[in-house]
């Protein structure tokens, strides 16, 4: 098996912690789309915000109304608009902020965007709607449409698969990677998937040598643990509805970390009762695959004991005035970090 050791204190911060973003990446990510929006000429950017008025009341609707057949006529409407919207030169570079609801995430590396929606029919049954848009030299517009094909598969970690036949999610984050000169954009997604429970997808997403878009491939392998099991296209996690659990990158750690779950009935075989335990394993990039971490935090305590820190004080109470400068140094290097995103 292997095994990670972290300080408490670094587990007790990362517990604490939960928020939307990484604020520094979308901060390096806004500058980047503020010096490319400039290629957008005023009367396309006219356009493009009047359609943004239009998607962003439509895809309002898509949640707020009441009615299946409703919320269908919204989402075919937003559709429609987004592509034409789309179709108007540079609009790569037009963010869409207002348009609340629906995921918009560019690749780190500015390459593609990816667009991804949820629509509910029911309680119990929903459907992702997605589009990859291509950054272009001449500004003109590349799309992939993607078709969730989720409702017919039985198995979903058992194969790669194209635009045409994708596993379903609103994806919150994307990261990328790389192994021999290749990307790999690791994608974070989000299921509704029924009235009692949720799901969280990672899959690795990356382009053959036609450029078209391949969803997963054998790339989460557990060939390190205590009893190895065959590698997963993907990977896949279903919980108690309303429960929060964490299935992302920290890049402070450089890994993916995902809560272990237990069902709080003692019932494992019930997907809907499987709540976080307070543990976590974890995936670490290495030679162009994620390697499974079967428990990331391995620190014990003895009975009664309580996890502390280094003392700064020596048995007779007098200051350290070598730890202390130590301790100090070491807080300001953290100064900067990104922060870490618990949510979908």
């Amino acid at each position: 098996m292997t095994k990670c050791i972290y300080k408490p204190s670094t587990f007790a911060v990362i517990n604490l912690i939960i928020l939307k973003s990484s604020l520094f990446i979308l901060f390096c990510l806004s500058l980047q789309m503020l010096a490319a929006g400039q290629k957008i000429n005023p009367a396309d950017l006219k356009k493009l915000r009047a359609k943004e008025d239009t998607l962003k009341e439509y895809a309002m609707y898509m949640v707020t109304d009441s009615l299946t057949e409703d919320r269908m006529v919204s989402d075919s409407i937003f559709t429609k608009t987004l592509v034409r919207a789309l179709q108007i030169r540079n609009s790569f570079f037009f963010p869409f902020d207002s348009v609340i609801g629906i995921s918009k995430l560019y690749a780190p590396d500015t390459s593609f965007r990816i667009f991804t929606w949820s629509i509910s029919y029911d309680d119990y049954y929903h459907r992702q709607r997605g589009a990859i848009q291509m950054k272009t030299a001449d500004g003109s517009l590349k799309l992939i449409p993607l078709r969730d094909v989720s409702e017919f598969t039985m198995n979903a970690e058992d194969s790669a698969r194209n635009s045409r036949n994708w596993i379903g999610a609103v994806y919150y984050n994307i990261i990328k990677t790389q192994h021999k000169g290749k990307n790999f954009y690791t994608l974070f997604g989000f299921d509704p998937n029924s009235a009692q429970s949720s799901m969280k997808w990672m899959e690795v997403l990356s382009f053959n040598e036609r450029n078209e878009p391949v969803f997963g491939g054998p790339f989460f392998t557990y060939e390190q643990d205590s009893i190895p099991k065959k590698p997963k296209n993907r990977f896949g996690i279903e919980f108690k509805k309303e429960t929060r659990v964490l299935v992302n990158y920290i890049p402070d750690l450089e890994m993916i970390l995902v809560d272990h779950l237990v069902s709080e009935t003692d019932q494992p075989e019930l997907v809907w009762t499987m709540v976080p335990d307070g543990d976590q394993e974890g995936f670490k990039w290495e030679n162009g695959k994620w390697v499974h971490i079967d428990k990331v935090f391995t620190f014990k305590l003895q009975d009664g004991q309580a996890p502390v820190g280094e003392p700064l004080l020596d048995p007779k109470g007098n200051r350290n005035e070598q730890k202390l400068q130590e301790k100090t140094d070491k807080n300001k290097t953290k100064e900067g970090r990104s922060p870490i995103n618990y949510d979908n």
